[in-house]
């Protein structure tokens, strides 16, 4: 397998994403945007994953590369995990469940593997942190996944527009059986 795709622990496929942004749909809602790593810009599909605006800040601070006065909690996790000598291996967006996500995170501990039940913004958040690779089921996207029709990174005025166009026609119901 390239290194782009994985197998997750149950036995389904995985590829490889990262993070294109954090955005607010027509209803104000935060979405996450991710893309497979090996499509270009503006070509293939994305998903889009609905958060809230605390993770949302988490997610960005962590992708600008900000710093923060005090640690968040994703800076904490991160710490903690450090401090007991575990590291995050992978994150993996792994199924999709009426409308709601669900994601693990991958540990190499002391003890070997551990696998933890996370939110995907929690597990994004933490990947960010960590530099960690972030995978979703190749099922998830076949089931959430969009066409991707936005430029990346938006560097005018008109790739701005066009995202935006993008964003408006976006519902988190469109999701959903």
């Amino acid at each position: 397998m390239a290194d782009n795709r994985s197998s997750s622990a149950t036995g389904g496929t995985m590829v490889q994403v990262r993070v294109i942004g954090v955005a607010r749909d027509t209803e104000q809602q935060h979405v996450i945007l991710l893309k497979p790593v090996d499509e270009p810009a503006a070509e293939g599909r994305m998903l889009p994953v609905w958060i809230g605006e605390q993770e949302a800040t988490a997610i960005l601070v962590a992708v600008q590369g900000s710093i923060t006065p005090r640690p968040l909690a994703h800076d904490l996790m991160a710490s903690m995990l450090h401090e007991l000598e575990a590291e995050v291996e992978r994150v993996e967006v792994t199924r999709i469940e009426d409308g709601t996500y669900f994601a693990e995170i991958t540990l190499f501990t002391p003890h070997g593997l551990r696998v933890i039940d996370a939110r995907p913004s929690d597990a994004i958040a933490l990947a960010s942190r960590t530099h960690t690779s972030i995978w979703v089921a190749d099922e998830v996207l076949d089931v959430a996944g969009v066409e991707d029709t936005v430029s990346e990174p938006a560097a005018d005025e008109h790739e701005v527009d066009e995202f935006r166009r993008f964003l408006e026609g976006i519902d988190p119901e469109d999701f959903t059986d």
